[in-house]
Formats: structure tokens, C-alpha cells, sequence
């Protein structure tokens, strides 16, 4: 195993020794401008107290030049991811002078260049290790320290990090941070545009800044970036009691990013497709303003109290996502959140859960690879459901007033799990150790269905659930009735519930389950899906629909109808995205070869019209343009209508062409071999910009062409030089469209190279790889064959490869049901 995958028994052994630490940094991007120099300059001096006389700092990057040990210089014992420190004495002052690389990956110090200006920008992402590309330190969330940081860049340039900094012509000079951990650490620096604001409670006032690329200033909406962002800070300081801790509040919106959004204290960064060039909807602006108070949630959980190692990842994610969604119902203008969260996110959990690779909640994790998968379904949207249940559990109150104790026991401080149950159960006057065995500890989702005279249960757990009985009112509307509520805890639980046209088990979504209909409610939601009035309800339905269909319970077909019939109904556009979304992934992978066709250009036809059809303008005749756009990638019946929009001569009312919506076509043209490169180049000519020239590259991909599909599978598994998302374009044309012919002859080559790759590329850009490439076969055996031969292989790479073999092997089911 590579010294750069550090492990929990290490670092806890490191942590034993080594304590009383803080860091100058200094980083030297005065040259940042300049393509050809691809290094920094990066200097650190830590100062520790210790127990032994040797131990390691962590740094991956070019070269180290300098160690000095308390004054003395030391030999350079670098591997190219640990400096081994001899002669430490108790108290210690170590500098280490080394050069950095500039990032292509999103990982360390990315470096990007705005084709548009050729403005260079500058920003960093370390989650979970990646401070040691950058500066060296000791790269474990419980050594945390404060950080006192200078840089030296260009003067005409914006330089931030987590304090507020004061500039003298190239070098800026930042205040020193509370102790944090390395991997909230953060620095932006570029010619960056600027929105300033402020919120203040008391005598508390916190400057708000808001940033973007200069060439995205004239739609940046700041404004309503800082209507949120107040409006959070305003809820957290009444629900959490605990001042703001980290000074200024900036958030800036950055490209080629990896992740939605990262809480660093003081300087969060946020992908910047946040910022949006094109026509969005509602249920984005909502999707925006969910991380933004997911973001903020951890300047609480996360930031002021940090888990020990990773194995706790949940004490800050299942948190952040939790409250994303409650601050968004309770303070915004998003008051359906909930709705989004029961239908999206806890899709994402029940997906995760049901792999080979699922964990529990607190999970055993061994290495930083390890670490590195575990930001998924189960941390982020499990925990959060969990959590949901856990506050139904012990009552709004004591919810709060335990997180309040948490924060104050604990701040600037590490945890682990016990830490937070007792204060839930101080405040509560519960006994939690049970609740935690059955939910956090354990792995899988329970499938609750209604028998008539029972509610049953796989894989049983205790839960708290409501059950709504429905029946059409004299509107003909679907209305509920009469709700119970009951706890269940064994395979099968008897009940007695009036008759009814609908019983929807878990209604209101008390817990964490998938559901099932009986006879009746089936035939109900079959003919009445859209007069079921209460979002939340029929969400819940949608729901329950697409993991029967998942489950190889429900005709992929069926699904297919229902969705035909009633998603031109759905009034809340986060369901009617999520709707047609799962129909394309049905299109793409739960139909058989020999009955794709003639569903996918009913979709298609059903998606067109109701694209014609829709209210000009609103969010629902955008979000069949996409699914028209999705669909057309399969089947070619519409080209000439993609066509005649592109080129003005055919106009739908109110269908703004921007370049994002141009490019969709496009590339559905391209996907079908209606396009050519020399009518991509014109279309690029129009669109220069990073956002444009990455789709230029997918849609020139897409083109189904041997010689176009070998050149993009070189790109892919050869160059280095390429961003991530450059990359990702690639991947994407290379996939598009249905054409296994071309595609699937390089299954053989993708499992001879993804152990090189794993070995030679970041674990960044080789995840994308591993995951996107994946073969989509006719059989497991491929796949079945190198995780036999691969035992040896690194367990984060085997994840993958079994996570994606499950999914194969899902999709052959669902196509099977149809014989």
C-alpha cells in the first residue's frame, strides 16, 4: 500500500505523540500565471510538542528542498507523500520548504484558465486529504491547530482564505484561524468578482462576501445567495445558540469543481453551476439553497466540533444534510423541502443501501481510500433520515437543546458517537444505546407493505411510522382521511384500518423504509396518481413507484406509462424532474436490446408534445426541453425538429435557446449521427466559454464514429493533461447515444487498465473513470472474471468495480421481469 493512504492505526499512534500544534504557511503564487511553470513555492513552519523523537508530516507534491529541526538542518527523508522528523524534542519548531503542483484534478491547488478572458483563478478542495498537496502538515482531523497564513500573488488579484487578510502590494497577510483541521483549511486567489453584504445579530456582525469568475458577474444573482445565507444564519443562531466562531462569511462559486459545495470555515466554495448562466428552475434555485445551509450546518457540526477519524464522517454529513433540508422548510421560501429530500436524497440512500458495499451509518473505516468513498448515499442521505426519526424520537426541544450542550461541550474539539448520544439522551431522557444499535450500526433498508389486516416488514427494525388512508373527495381529489401513527418492530405488526383507496404506509415520511402497495392502492394510484393533493404524499407514491420498478417488482414498462400519463400532471417541478429523470435511466438501462425502441420514441413523441404544449416560459416547459433532449439522444425521429430550433426556423413559444439548451441539443445530434464537426465548431464559435467548450467536446465525442469513439478512449485512459472536467466531457460523448458496437469493444481494455489507472491517476479522476466506463454488458461475467483474478487489487478499487457489477446485474434483473 502507498505511504500516501494513511491509516486510522497510524494516525491514531500519531496523535498519541504529537499535540499543541500550530502552522505558518506561506505559498508563494506569485508566477500562478504563467502555463509553463506547473509548481509553487510552499514554505511551513509547525510548531508541536511531542512524546518521541521521530515521527512524519505529510506532503504530496513536487519536491521538499529544506528540513529544519528546531533550528538544525535535517537530512530530506521524502517518499513523495511522508517527510520523515528526526531529533524532536518536546516542544518543537519544524520549517519545511518544498514545491507544490498545481492541480488539473480538483484536488490540492486547482489551477484554471477562463477561455473567455484568459483570467487565471486559483481555489483549493482538501476533503479529506488533500491539505498535503499544498502545505506540509499532519493531515488527521483530530490534530487540529490555528493556521496563520500569507500569500504572495499578483497584485491585481483577490486573495482569500479562511480570515480576513490585509494585502501589501503581492503579499496578503491573513488572520491567524481558530484550531481547525487541515482539511477545512482554504485559499482562493484569482481576479475573482466581488458582492459584498453583511448580517449582524447584537453585537454580533458578520461581513458577507459572495464571489464568482469575472466573465460569470452578469449572472450572478448575489443577491438571493445572500437572502438565503441570511435567512440560515438567522435560524441557526436561534435553533444552535452558539455565535458564528469563524469571523467573515464568503462563499465563492468555483469552476471545474468536484463536490457541490465545501464548508470552510469562513471561505465555503461552491461549484460554480450554482451560478447560472442558462434558465433554471425552481427546484434548482432550491437545490442551491439546500447547500447553501447544508454548508452553513457545519460551522457547527463539522467546524467547531470535528469527528476523530473518518469512521465518524456522519456526526458531520448526516447533520449537514438534515439540516439543509430543515432550515430550507422552515426559514425559506422553500417550504416543500421535504419533498425534495424524501423523493431525491433518500433515493440516493436506498440505491447505496442496497449494494454489496453498503456500511452502517458509523462505519469502520480502515485508510483515507476508504474515507474517500464513504461521502455517499448512507452518510449523507441515510443519516439524515435517520436523524429525522431520532428527532420525531426525542422531541424538537430535546433535539436542539442536545446539539446546544454538544457545541458547547465540545468546541474546537473531536468526537465520536458516544459523545453525541449522551447529550441526546441527557436532554431527552431516553435510553439511546438501542436506537443507535438498530440504526446506526446496521446496514439495509426494510420494505414495508400492507396486507389488509397487517403491516409487514423484511429486515425488521423498530420505527415510528403514520399510515394515511385516502379517498376521493367530491372534487374527485385524493384527500386523506384518516391518519395513524404506530410503532412497528417485528416482521409482521396486525392492524385494523377503515377500507380505503390509498394506504400509504410512512406517510409524511416519519421513517427510513421503501414501501409497497396493496391490491387496491395500486389500482388507486394507477388511475388517480395525479389527484393525490399533497406534494409530500404523491412524492412518496413517485417514490414507492420507481423502487418497485428498481426491485424488479413493477414492469420497467409500467413504470414507463404511469410516468407518460401522470408526469405531465405534476405541478412540483423537483418530481416531475426526478420523473422523467428515472425514465431516461429506464430507457438507457432496463430494456432489453429487442424492446428499446418503441418506448423510448413513445417518451420521446409524449415529451415533444409536452414541451409544445407547456406553459411558455415556466419551469415545466424546461424541464421537457431536457427530457426531449435526454431522449433524442436514443432515437433519431426528431433530429430535423432539433435541427430547425437550433437554426430558427421552427420556434416554440417561449423555449429560451440558451447556450446550455443549444448545447443539449446538440449533443442529441451528434449522439445520432445528425451533426457534424464542422457544425460544432460554428456552434463553439457562439460559445467560448469553459462551459461551452466542454460540451463542444462531448457532443464531437458523441458522434458514432469508430475512429471518433478510439480517439476519445485514448484521451480518457492516456492524457494526463486534461481537467476533470474536460475528462468528464470526454467520458460522457464516448457513452452517448445507444451504440454498442462501438462501445463495447473496449470492455476488454477497461478491465486490463483500471488497476494501472488506479495506480497511476489521483483517486479523483480515477473513480470518474472506473464508474463512468463501466461496461454495460450482457452479463456479470466480465466483471465477475477481474474480481476474481484481482483479489490483490486496493479495496477502494474493488468497491467500485463490485458497486458497479451490482448495478449490471440490477438492470439484467429489471429486464428480465419483462421475459
Amino acid at each position: 500500500m502507498s505511504t500516501a493512504n494513511l491509516t486510522r492505526t497510524e494516525t491514531r499512534r500519531r496523535s498519541r505523540h504529537v499535540g499543541g500544534v500550530s502552522y505558518r504557511v506561506h505559498l508563494d503564487l506569485l508566477h500562478a500565471e504563467d502555463m509553463d511553470v506547473d509548481t509553487f513555492e510552499t514554505v511551513t513552519t509547525i510548531e508541536f510538542d511531542a512524546t518521541t523523537a521521530a515521527t512524519w508530516v505529510d506532503f504530496i507534491g513536487a519536491d521538499v528542498s529544506e528540513v529544519i529541526v528546531n533550528g538544525t538542518d535535517s537530512p530530506v527523508d521524502y517518499d513523495g507523500a511522508r517527510i520523515q522528523l528526526v531529533g524532536l524534542t518536546e516542544h518543537n519548531i519544524v520549517r519545511i520548504s518544498a514545491r507544490g503542483h498545481y492541480s488539473r484534478s480538483g484536488e490540492g491547488l486547482h489551477r484554471f484558465v477562463d477561455p473567455v478572458d484568459d483570467n487565471v483563478y486559483l481555489y483549493t478542495q482538501y476533503e479529506p486529504a488533500d491539505a498535503r498537496r499544498v502545505f506540509a502538515n499532519f493531515e488527521q482531523p483530530d490534530l487540529k491547530a490555528p493556521f496563520t497564513l500569507t500569500v504572495t500573488a499578483p497584485s491585481a488579484w483577490t486573495v482569500l482564505s479562511n480570515r480576513e487578510g490585509v494585502s501589501n502590494d503581492t503579499v496578503t497577510t491573513f488572520a491567524p484561524t481558530q484550531p481547525i483541521s487541515t482539511y477545512i483549511t482554504a485559499v482562493a486567489a484569482g481576479p475573482y468578482h466581488r458582492v459584498e453584504s453583511s448580517w449582524a445579530r447584537g453585537e454580533l456582525t458578520v461581513p458577507l462576501g459572495a464571489y464568482c469568475r469575472a466573465s460569470l458577474g452578469e449572472f450572478f444573482d448575489a443577491e438571493n445567495i445572500f437572502e438565503v445565507t441570511k435567512q440560515g444564519l438567522d435560524f441557526f443562531h436561534d435553533k444552535f445558540d452558539y455565535p458564528y466562531p469563524f469571523g467573515k462569511y464568503d462563499q465563492i462559486f468555483v469552476p471545474e469543481y468536484n463536490l457541490g459545495a465545501m464548508e470552510n470555515p469562513g471561505l465555503v466554495t461552491f461549484t460554480e453551476s450554482y451560478v447560472f448562466r442558462s434558465a433554471a428552475t425552481e427546484a434548482q434555485y432550491e437545490a442551491r439553497a439546500n447547500t447553501i445551509l447544508h454548508e452553513m450546518a457545519h460551522m457547527w457540526f463539522g467546524n467547531l466540533v470535528t469527528m476523530q477519524w473518518w469512521d465518524d464522517l456522519w456526526l458531520k454529513e448526516s447533520f449537514a444534510d438534515f439540516m439543509g433540508a430543515y432550515a430550507s422548510a422552515a426559514a425559506t421560501r422553500f417550504t416543500d423541502a421535504w419533498v425534495s429530500f424524501a423523493n431525491r436524497r433518500k433515493a440516493w440512500a436506498y440505491l447505496q443501501d442496497q449494494l454489496p458495499t453498503t456500511h452502517p451509518i458509523v462505519a469502520d473505516i480502515t485508510d483515507l481510500e476508504a474515507a474517500k468513498l464513504n461521502f455517499d448515499g448512507i452518510t449523507y442521505a441515510k443519516g439524515a433520515s435517520v436523524l429525522k426519526q431520532l428527532g420525531a424520537f426525542v422531541g424538537a426541544d430535546a433535539f436542539f437543546a442536545a446539539s446546544r450542550n454538544y457545541f458547547r461541550a465540545h468546541a474546537f474539539g473531536n468526537t465520536t458517537l458516544t459523545d453525541l448520544l449522551s447529550e441526546m439522551a441527557t436532554a431527552s431522557g431516553r435510553e439511546l444505546d438501542t436506537w443507535a444499535a438498530a440504526w446506526l450500526q446496521t446496514t439495509g433498508v426494510s420494505t414495508l407493505s400492507y396486507t389488509g389486516d397487517a403491516v409487514e416488514q423484511t429486515d425488521p427494525r423498530p420505527h415510528r411510522i403514520a399510515v394515511g388512508l385516502y379517498d376521493l373527495d367530491e372534487a374527485g381529489n385524493l384527500t386523506r382521511t384518516h391518519r395513524h401513527e404506530l410503532d412497528i418492530t417485528d416482521a409482521r405488526t396486525p392492524v385494523d384500518f377503515p377500507d380505503a383507496a390509498l394506504v400509504l404506509l410512512n406517510d409524511d415520511d416519519l421513517t427510513y423504509a421503501k414501501i409497497r402497495f396493496d391490491e387496491r392502492s395500486t389500482s388507486t394510484v394507477r388511475s388517480h396518481l395525479d389527484r393525490i393533493v399533497d406534494p409530500l404524499a404523491r412524492g412518496l407514491v413517485w417514490s414507492a413507484l420507481w423502487n418497485s420498478t428498481r426491485d424488479a417488482e413493477m414492469s420497467p414498462l409500467e413504470y414507463i406509462d404511469i410516468a407518460t400519463r401522470f408526469a405531465p400532471h405534476e405541478p412540483k417541478i423537483g418530481l416531475l424532474s426526478a420523473v422523467t429523470a428515472n425514465v431516461a435511466y429506464t430507457l438507457e438501462h432496463y430494456l432489453p436490446e429487442d424492446r428499446r425502441n418503441e418506448p423510448t420514441r413513445q417518451w420521446l413523441e409524449a415529451s415533444w408534445t409536452q414541451l409544445r404544449s407547456s406553459e411558455p416560459g415556466s419551469d415545466t416547459q424546461l424541464v421537457w426541453a431536457r427530457a426531449v433532449a435526454s431522449a433524442a439522444r436514443l432515437d433519431d425521429v426528431r433530429a430535423e425538429d432539433l435541427r430547425a430550433l437550433l437554426d430558427g426556423t421552427l420556434t416554440i413559444d417561449g423555449l429560451r435557446l440558451d447556450p446550455d439548451q443549444r448545447w443539449a441539443f446538440w449533443l442529441a445530434l451528434a449522439s445520432t449521427g445528425h451533426a457534424s464537426v464542422t457544425e460544432l465548431d460554428a456552434e463553439l464559435t457562439g460559445d467560448g466559454t469553459s462551459s461551452g467548450r466542454t460540451a463542444h467536446i462531448a457532443a464531437s465525442t458523441a458522434i458514432p464514429d469508430a475512429g471518433v469513439k478510439a480517439d476519445a478512449w485514448g484521451a480518457i485512459t492516456n492524457r494526463e493533461d486534461v481537467s476533470n472536467d474536460v475528462l468528464d466531457a470526454f467520458i460522457t460523448g464516448f457513452g452517448a447515444g445507444h451504440h454498442p458496437n462501438l462501445t463495447q469493444p473496449y470492455a476488454t481494455e477497461y478491465f486490463e487498465s483500471i488497476a494501472p489507472l488506479w495506480s497511476a491517476r489521483s483517486i479523483e479522476i480515477a473513480r470518474r473513470i472506473v464508474v463512468r466506463l463501466f461496461p454495460q454488458q450482457s452479463s456479470t461475467g466480465a466483471a465477475d472474471t477481474w474480481l476474481t483474478e484481482h483479489e490483490w487489487a486496493p479495496a477502494a478499487l474493488r468497491r467500485l468495480v463490485i458497486e458497479q457489477r451490482d448495478h449490471l446485474a440490477r438492470s439484467l434483473r429489471v429486464q428480465a421481469r419483462l421475459g
